[in-house]
């Protein structure tokens, strides 16, 4: 009997710790501080008799930092300055870009990019539908 009730306890510690330990994991990963990416916005104007306006910004991204996925209301094209960066565009193999390389990604169509060891700088052109928000996180 005393035996069964040792196992018992044992099985139910068991079960109580590692159910403990994922959660508590995910938790101390929420906490920890996340990278802030530098964003300018350098012009920003109506398109004449359209719907549309163009952006031209900049970004700063800090050294190995996903910028999420996510999609515009328009097209964006755009430069590396500095650093090295990693392009996830859906529906193209992922590009590796260096300092004057350059990239175009369609309207409404989902990416995310990656700044490499010393991260990366990058001058971007948006052409975005009036009214919608600048960018939309990806589901």
């Amino acid at each position: 009997m005393l035996k069964r009730t040792l196992l018992a306890a044992t099985l139910v510690a068991a079960a109580i710790a590692s159910g403990f330990s994922l959660p508590r994991q995910e938790v101390l990963a929420q906490q920890a501080p996340q990278p802030t990416i530098k964003r300018s916005i350098l012009q920003r104007f109506e398109v004449p008799n359209s719907n549309y306006e163009v952006v031209l910004g900049v970004a700063e991204v800090p050294p190995n930092t996903s910028i999420g996925r996510h999609f515009h209301f328009g097209a964006e094209m755009g430069t590396l300055i500095e650093g090295e960066a990693t392009m996830y565009v859906d529906g193209q193999p992922e590009k590796l870009m260096k300092p004057g390389d350059s990239y175009l990604i369609p309207e409404k169509v989902v990416h995310d990019a990656r700044s490499g060891p010393k991260g990366a700088k990058v001058m971007a052109v948006y052409t975005i539908l009036k009214g919608q928000p600048f960018a939309t996180p990806a589901k």
